[in-house]
């Protein structure tokens, strides 16, 4: 319930507030890779994880935003690939209503916690339907991430300003 009719004339998302909808959840693109099979399935050693996290934002129109969430996990035993999982999973997100900062907030935390569960289960379910035992990835803190990268974006914005004022 987004609107509201107030005295015959439709509320305005400025007049009840901000306002978040989640418009569609999809896999953007998706891959999985066993380089070795079937060999690797013999290999008796300990398999060592990696994992990368990205995130994009593309704004679709005023109050609409692309989001899309990419894990990379690779597995390797010793020097030998197990397997390679890369997601993109994305969203559309409504986002009317929110100021400058409360928006990029919304962007960084509010809806990779939303994309997360589902991006989590399909690397899930691609691992164990490649052959190897289920594999879940642990709770992230968006609200971490983002705070870690307002603080490294802070630092580099001071080291650009302090190199600049050394120049001048």
């Amino acid at each position: 319930m987004s609107e509201e009719n107030v005295n015959g004339a439709a509320a305005t998302p400025e007049a009840t507030g901000p306002a978040f909808t989640v418009e569609k959840i999809y896999v953007k693109d998706v891959s999985f890779e066993v380089p070795g099979a079937p060999a690797v399935f013999n290999e008796q050693m300990q398999p060592q994880l990696q994992m990368n996290l990205n995130q994009s934002v593309q704004r679709l129109n005023d109050n609409a935003y692309e989001v899309v969430l990419g894990i990379t996990l690779t597995c390797n035993a010793g020097d030998k690939s197990m397997y390679l999982v890369e997601v993109k999973q994305a969203g559309v997100f409504g986002l009317a209503g929110f100021d400058a900062q409360t928006l990029d907030v919304m962007l960084g935390t509010h809806c990779p916690n939303v994309l997360y569960p589902y991006a989590r289960q399909l690397v899930s379910d691609l691992i164990q339907a490649g052959g190897f035992p289920p594999f879940f990835l642990q709770p992230i803190n968006f609200d971490a991430l983002y705070a870690e990268g307002l603080r490294q974006r802070s630092q580099q914005g001071q080291l650009a300003d302090a190199e600049t004022a050394g120049n001048a």
